[in-house]
C-alpha cells in the first residue's frame, strides 16, 4: 500500500497522537522507524530520544491504528476517485469525504455514489418516475395519486404502479442519507438490545447455552463473553439472535420511523397528501432498508468488539504466562501422566538437555508401585535431580501423590536437599511433541516421551519452552476459536515478541524456536545462527553475529541489544546495553576509575553518578539511565521469582471439596469475568469478579494474573456438572455473600456468565485447567472446567 501524502500523514499523526496520549512529532517519529523496519522492541528500548520515550503499549497501538487509517486513506482515495469520474464530486461533497475518520462514515458518503446492481429504484427512474418522486418530496401540497396520473405509460400501467416506483426512488434516496444513517446508527446503538432465543425442539441439545434459551442485554453493555457465547449458539443452530429496536415503544409511529420522517420534515400533524405518502415511504424505507442495513452493521460491530476484547484478554493471559517465573538452570524430572498408558519420564540438565527417559506404570491395570518408586529413585540419584515436573492431566494427582510419597521417603541428595515437586500445565505439550521443531530437536524419541521433555523444560524456563508452541494452542483464552484467527494470531505474535525481547535471550544457549522470536530475526536466520553455532561453536562476542551467512549490519542493529552472552570476551555482551552504545558504556566506567567487571552490580558507586554529565550529541538522558541501570543489575530479569502453589492434602478430586475450605492454588486462566484457580482437583475453580477482593473489581486483571499463587474459599460445588465456585474475599465469612452478589438477573456487568461452548482451555505455569463457558447453577458466573485429557 502507497503510503499517504504529507498533509494525510500530517491527520494520521495528530489523531493517533490524541488517542495514545502523545504529540504528533513522536507518532511521526515512530512511523518513520517503523517504515523503516525497526520493530516495537527495539524502538521502545533503544530509541527513545527519537520517539520521546514511547512505551512498547503505545507503540502496538500506534502501529494498529495507524494500518487501518491507512487503508482509511487509500479507500478515500479510491471513492473520490469514483466520485469524480461519475463528474458528480462537488467540493461540499470532498471536503466531507476528506474529515471523515472511519471506514463507516466514508462508506456513507460513497453509498449514493457507488456502483450496484440494477435495482427497484433505477428501473423505477429508466421509467420516467423521477420527476414524480422529486415532485412529491419538494411539494407537499400536491395529491400524489392525481399527480401520478400524468406519469403512466407503456411500462407504468396504472397509478399503483407510478406510486411503487415513486416509493422505490425514495427510500433509497432515505437509505443512502448519510447524516441520517448517522443519526440512526447512534441512536441504535443506544437503545438497541440483543436477544437470543431457543430454537424450538433444541432445549435438550442446548443444554450448555440455558443461560441464554430467552436472554435480552443492551446491545451496548453486552460483554464480550456473553456475546461470543450467543453467537457461538446461534452457529451451532441452538439459538436465534435478533437485534430488536422500540420493541416497548407504544406509539404507532416507531422513534426510528418518526427519525426518517422528520429528516425529510414530513408533516406528522395535519398532514397533506404528499406527508401521507411520504410518512408510509419513510416507514417502508426503515423496515425494508435502513433497520436490515444497520442491524447487519452492528450485529458485526458488536461482534468484532466482542472478539477485540476476547484477543486482549487472551494477549494480556499469554503474556503473563509467557513471563511467569522460571525455575532456573536445575536438573529437571518431568513426569507426564497417565493410566493404562503409563507415565512418562524425562530427565534434562540445566540447560534443558535430555539425559535419559523412561516409562513406568504405577497404575492401573499394572499398578507396579514398587518398579515405579525404584526407576524413579534411582534418575533422581543418578542425575542429581533438583526439580520435578508433573503435568496437570489425567492423574496428575495420583502421580503428584505417589512422588510425595516417595519423596518423603528418599534419602536427600549431595546437596542436602530433596527435590522439588511441581505441578505444571502441560497445555499444548501434546501439540509440540508432534510439531516439526520437537522432531528436529529429538529425532530419535519417540512422540509420546517428547510431552515430559517439554513439560520438565517449561518449569526450567517458562518462556523459552513456550515459544515453541503456537500461542493458541497454550489456550489462556475465551472462545478462542470463534474469534478472527488472523488478528489473533497477530495479537499473540506481538506478546510472544515483547515478551522474549523483554527478557532477553542468552546467544549460546537459545533455540532455533526462541531465536526466531528476537527483534529483527526469524526462523531463516535463527536457524543460520543455531547453525553456525553448531560448526563454528559458541559465540565469544556479539560482533561474531556479523559471521553468521546473510546476517548483515541492519538485523544486527535490530537484535543484537536483546542477544547475551554471559562470561564472553566483552562484559557488555552479557546485559541489555546496545553495541552501539559501548563506547557511552566505558565513559561511563571510565569516570569511576574502575574495570567494567568489578563496576557492574556496584549500585553505590553508580548511583553517585550524575546521569547528565554523559548527554551528548547522540544519546539523551534516556539511554544513559538505561545504561546505569544496566551496569547496576546486568542481564536482569524482568519475571517475578520462582514459587509454587502447596495443595491440601487429602484435598484430591472434587468430591473432597467442601464448602468452606480455605485452599491454597494457582491462577491459570483471568477472563472478563473472573479468575480459574487450580486448587489440585483436576477442575479449575473459578473466582467470579465480583469475588475477587473486598472492593469493587471492574478488571480481574487489576487483582489476579495467570501464574499468580492465591488463597481461595469454597463457595459451593456442582460435582455432577464438575463446577467449582471459589472466593477471595475476606469479609463475607464463608464467601456466599459474593456469590448471592453476582446472581442478579439484572444481567449487568458480568454478573451472568455464557454457557460453556466447544469445550475449555487449559493454561497456566503451575498447573490448571483454563476454562470458557458458564455455570449459572451459582448465580456467579462459572464456567464449565475443562475435560481431563483423556489418555
Amino acid at each position: 500500500m502507497a503510503a499517504p501524502a504529507k498533509g494525510d500523514m500530517e491527520t494520521i499523526a495528530r489523531l493517533i497522537a490524541s488517542e495514545i496520549n502523545a504529540r504528533p512529532a513522536q507518532v511521526n517519529a515512530a512511523v518513520g522507524l517503523l517504515d523503516e523496519g525497526a520493530t516495537v522492541p527495539f524502538i521502545a528500548r533503544y530509541r527513545k530520544e527519537v520517539t520521546g520515550g514511547l512505551d512498547d503499549t503505545q507503540l502496538r497501538t500506534l502501529e494498529e491504528r495507524l494500518s487501518y487509517l491507512r487503508e482509511l486513506e487509500a479507500r478515500r482515495a479510491a471513492v473520490l476517485s469514483s466520485i469524480e469520474g461519475q463528474g458528480k464530486l462537488t467540493d461540499e461533497l470532498r471536503g466531507r469525504i476528506s474529515t471523515v475518520t472511519t471506514k463507516a462514515e466514508l462508506e456513507d458518503l460513497y453509498l449514493p455514489y457507488k456502483p450496484k446492481r440494477r435495482t427497484k429504484a433505477q428501473i423505477a427512474r429508466e421509467r420516467g418516475l423521477a420527476p414524480l418522486a422529486e415532485t412529491i418530496l419538494a411539494d407537499r401540497s400536491v395529491v400524489p395519486a392525481e399527480l401520478a396520473a400524468q406519469y403512466l405509460n407503456d411500462e407504468v400501467a396504472d397509478t399503483k404502479t407510478a406510486l411503487d416506483g415513486a416509493r422505490d426512488i425514495l427510500a433509497e434516496t432515505f437509505s443512502e442519507n448519510a447524516d441520517l444513517l448517522a443519526r440512526l446508527r447512534t441512536y441504535m446503538k443506544g437503545n438497541a438490545v440483543l436477544h437470543a432465543r431457543v430454537v424450538e425442539g433444541k432445549e435438550e441439545a442446548g443444554e450448555k447455552f440455558r443461560d441464554y434459551f430467552d436472554h435480552a442485554e443492551p446491545w451496548a453493555k453486552a460483554p464480550s463473553h456473553r456475546v461470543l457465547a450467543m453467537l457461538r449458539g446461534r452457529n451451532e443452530d441452538i439459538l436465534t439472535l435478533d437485534l430488536e429496536l422500540d420493541t416497548d415503544a407504544t406509539t404507532p409511529l416507531k422513534p426510528a420511523e418518526r427519525m426518517v420522517a422528520e429528516a425529510y420534515e414530513v408533516a406528522l400533524t395535519h398532514p397533506r397528501p404528499a406527508d401521507a405518502f411520504l410518512l408510509d415511504v419513510a416507514r417502508w424505507a426503515w423496515r425494508v432498508k435502513l433497520s436490515l442495513h444497520l442491524s447487519v452493521e452492528l450485529m458485526g460491530e458488536v461482534r468484532e468488539r466482542a472478539e477485540e476484547e476476547a484477543i486482549h484478554v487472551f494477549a494480556r493471559n499469554l503474556k503473563d504466562l509467557l513471563l511467569a517465573a522460571p525455575a532456573g538452570a536445575r536438573a529437571t524430572m518431568g513426569l507426564d501422566p497417565g493410566i493404562r498408558t503409563g507415565v512418562k519420564v524425562a530427565i534434562v540438565d540445566g540447560t534443558g538437555k535430555l539425559l535419559e527417559t523412561a516409562t513406568v506404570y504405577p497404575f492401573q491395570p499394572r499398578n507396579d508401585v514398587a518398579g515405579t518408586n525404584a526407576v524413579l529413585a534411582s534418575l533422581i540419584r543418578k542425575h542429581n535431580v533438583e526439580l520435578i515436573a508433573i503435568g496437570n492431566g489425567t492423574a496428575s494427582r495420583e502421580t503428584d501423590r505417589l512422588t510425595a510419597e516417595l519423596l518423603a521417603v528418599l534419602p536427600p541428595l549431595p546437596s542436602g536437599r530433596k527435590p522439588i515437586k511441581v505441578v505444571v500445565s502441560e497445555a499444548g505439550a501434546s501439540v509440540y511433541s508432534a510439531s516439526a521443531v520437537a522432531a528436529a530437536e529429538m529425532p530419535d524419541i519417540d512422540v509420546s516421551l517428547r510431552g515430559a521433555v517439554s513439560i520438565a523444560r517449561r518449569l526450567q524456563d517458562p518462556l523459552a519452552e513456550l515459544v515453541k508452541i503456537e500461542p493458541k494452542s497454550i489456550g489462556v483464552g475465551q472462545y478462542q476459536h470463534d474469534v478472527d484467527q488472523s488478528r489473533l494470531a497477530k495479537a499473540l505474535d506481538a506478546v510472544v515478541e515483547d515478551a522474549v525481547n523483554a527478557v532477553g535471550v542468552d546467544l549460546n544457549t537459545a533455540s532455533a524456536s526462541l531465536l526466531a522470536r528476537v527483534s529483527g530475526l526469524g526462523a531463516s536466520l535463527a536457524e543460520a545462527i543455531v547453525a553456525h553455532r553448531n560448526t563454528v561453536g559458541a559465540f565469544k562476542t556479539r560482533k561474531e553475529l556479523l559471521k553468521v551467512a546473510r546476517l548483515g549490519p541492519r538485523t544486527f542493529e535490530l537484535a543484537a541489544g536483546f542477544l547475551r552472552i554471559p562470561d564472553g570476551k566483552e562484559p557488555l555482551d552479557a546485559s541489555a546495553v546496545h553495541p552501539e552504545a559501548y563506547d557511552l558504556a566505558k565513559k561511563i566506567v571510565s569516570a569511576c576509575g574502575r574495570d567494567v567487571r568489578s563496576l557492574m552490580g556496584d549500585t553505590v558507586a553508580l548511583k553517585a553518578l550524575d546521569p547528565r554529565a554523559f548527554v551528548d550529541e547522540r544519546f539523551g538522558l534516556p539511554t544513559v539511565r538505561d545504561i546505569l541501570s544496566e551496569l547496576e543489575k546486568p542481564g536482569r530479569d524482568p519475571r517475578p521469582e520462582f514459587k509454587t502453589a502447596s495443595f491440601a492434602e487429602g484435598v484430591n478430586e472434587i468430591s473432597d471439596l467442601k464448602p468452606g475450605m480455605v485452599l491454597e492454588g494457582t491462577v491459570t486462566n483471568v477472563a472478563a469475568f473472573g479468575a480459574f484457580v487450580d486448587i489440585g482437583v483436576h477442575q479449575d475453580g473459578l473466582v467470579h469478579v465480583s469475588a475477587l477482593a473486598d472492593r469493587f473489581v471492574k478488571d480481574p486483571h487489576e487483582v489476579v494474573k495467570a501464574g499468580d499463587v492465591v488463597k481461595v474459599r469454597v463457595v459451593d460445588v456442582d460435582a455432577k456438572r464438575k463446577r467449582i465456585a471459589l472466593s477471595m474475599r475476606k469479609d463475607d465469612g464463608d464467601g456466599r455473600s459474593a456469590a448471592r452478589s453476582s446472581a442478579s438477573p439484572s444481567g449487568q456487568d458480568a454478573r451472568r456468565s455464557p454457557p460453556p461452548g466447544k469445550g475449555g482451555n487449559r493454561g497456566g505455569p503451575q498447573g490448571g485447567r483454563g476454562n470458557e463457558g458458564g455455570q449459572g447453577a451459582f448465580g456467579a458466573a462459572l464456567l464449565d472446567a475443562m475435560r481431563r485429557k483423556d489418555k
